[in-house]
């Protein structure tokens, strides 16, 4: 079975990560959507409630999983066997990161990366721009799935 992690903090999930999911659980056998936990890090939406909006967004796909992990990536992905980390790129910033990380995570162990642009509709697309959008009041159901809905 070919099972892709696609790791992120989803704070919130994005109609960005819901392409990249979309179009990667056709490449793979299994994507598992890995929540990282970072207590150094102030979340706008809690744990739990970020597992919900994804959740929710593929509640009809039997492929796509979702779960919590802590410590490196590549740990977890051994831990539940998938050999690739599915990551998304938006633009030459987003490639020059994450090769960095890419190349790292291959030394460091078998686990390869696959990238897959975003699709151009959606490029623009951060979860930093949606938390702000959120919080000036604007219209951000324009920028996440229908399951993404603030309190």
């Amino acid at each position: 079975m070919k099972r892709a992690l696609f790791p992120g903090s989803f704070d919130p999930l994005t109609l960005g990560h819901f392409d990249i999911i979309s179009r990667g659980v056709h490449l793979f056998d299994e994507v598992v959507v890995a929540i990282g936990i970072n207590a150094d890090k102030k979340y706008m939406f809690k744990l739990e409630e970020r597992r919900k909006f994804i959740e929710d967004a593929f509640r009809d796909e039997p492929r796509i999983k979702v779960v919590t992990y802590e410590g490196m990536t590549i740990d977890f992905c051994k831990e539940i066997n998938a050999e690739f980390i599915l990551r998304g790129l938006r633009n030459p910033a987003d490639f020059e990161f994450e090769k960095a990380i890419a190349h790292t995570n291959r030394k460091l162990s078998k686990i390869e990366t696959v990238f897959l642009l975003t699709a151009a509709r959606t490029s623009y697309i951060s979860s930093s721009i949606v938390r702000d959008v959120i919080r000036n009041k604007g219209d951000y159901k324009v920028l996440v799935p229908d399951s993404v809905r603030v309190r």
